[in-house]
């Protein structure tokens, strides 16, 4: 009797050079004439991106102002206090050249750790999606922020959301004896991807409906739907300053921007002069032994003032160099034939 023919595999690979491995290939035979000038014009390159690099980021400039209040000599020492509400303190500083813009306006903190896992997961992502089941119901990570002491539901909900910065800031230039405002454009100011995908506003009209039932977060001074004011399509999940906030930061010692100085007289940048910035001191920082900051700075190609990079870039590029040359010595002092 015959054996019964065993079917062929149904999964087994097309008789082709790719599928069987039959491409033609090129192995380098790595020479020390080529390593050596390889690494040599490898090391040259990283130098030259390096000192461009380095050089570019110490030309831009940086004001970088503590406004803590812990000092008694500081401006806002009395703002320092918790008991004091309301409370108002205002930094004179003075530029001896122009600040060339476009200029950068950032909040800096310290010692405030956002990327803590159980504080950066506080937050219902189908309540900030606009989804109103969830404005009744937050989700359960929000706790403790999750209901008021009325069981009401908090929205948004969560430690995230309800620790959002809220100090402001207005600047002025000191002319002729008179204050005159600088103005902060705070349009665009957060990732596009937040503003359009990822936070929704629920479609409900006016927006102020959709929080019916709900109260604000415990720390906030106004609801969601009356952040701005002055801009009712910057209100709600989708608001610029409360989207920045939300872009949690990995470390400890950050910065957020709050405001582009690109408009009217300021368009070129900060004139030189002596100028005001008035602060509404709201946000506490001394239960947690951090700090305030306001920075201004420009930008260039490369991004914001980081001399790491240029650094890094010189490191790598003088080590290339200097392993380049002690091959030439090792392969000039040890040479062996070739061999068969």
């Amino acid at each position: 009797m015959n054996k019964k023919e065993k079917p062929e595999a149904e999964n087994r690979p097309d008789n082709t050079a790719f599928t069987q491995q039959r491409l033609p290939a090129w192995q380098p035979m790595l020479s020390a004439g080529i390593v050596i000038p390889l690494f040599l014009i490898i090391g040259l390159i990283f130098i030259g991106i390096g000192v461009a690099l380095f050089v570019t980021s110490r030309d831009l400039q940086v004001l970088e102002m503590d406004y803590t209040g812990m000092e008694q000599n500081s401006p806002c020492f009395s703002c320092s206090d918790p008991d004091q509400k309301n409370c108002k303190c205002t930094l004179d500083f003075n530029l001896d050249k122009l600040f060339e813009g476009p200029v950068f306006f950032y909040y800096a903190l310290t010692n405030y750790f956002q990327n803590q896992r159980s504080y950066g997961v506080s937050k219902d992502d189908y309540q900030l999606s606009g989804d109103l089941d969830n404005f009744k119901d937050p989700d359960s990570t929000c706790s403790p922020y999750r209901y008021d002491s009325n069981n009401n539901p908090i929205v948004p909900c969560g430690s995230l959301a309800n620790s959002m910065f809220n100090d402001t800031f207005k600047l002025y230039q000191l002319v002729a004896g008179t204050k005159k405002e600088v103005p902060l454009d705070g349009k665009g100011i957060a990732w596009w991807t937040d503003y359009n995908i990822k936070y929704r506003n629920p479609s409900v009209t006016p927006l102020k409906n959709a929080f019916n039932g709900t109260v604000k977060p415990l720390f906030w001074p106004r609801p969601a739907y009356e952040l701005d004011p002055t801009d009712p399509a910057n209100n709600g999940f989708i608001n610029q300053d409360f989207l920045v906030w939300m872009r949690r930061a990995a470390l400890p010692n950050f910065r957020k921007l709050y405001r582009r100085i690109t408009e009217g007289d300021y368009s070129t940048g900060l004139p030189e002069g002596n100028y005001s910035l008035e602060i509404s001191y709201n946000y506490p920082v001394l239960n947690f032994d951090g700090r305030k900051k306001v920075v201004f700075t420009n930008v260039s190609w490369m991004g914001g003032k980081n001399e790491f990079l240029g650094i890094a870039y010189l490191v790598i590029g003088s080590l290339c160099i200097v392993m380049s040359v002690v091959m030439l010595i090792v392969y000039a002092k040890f040479k062996f034939p070739e061999e068969d």
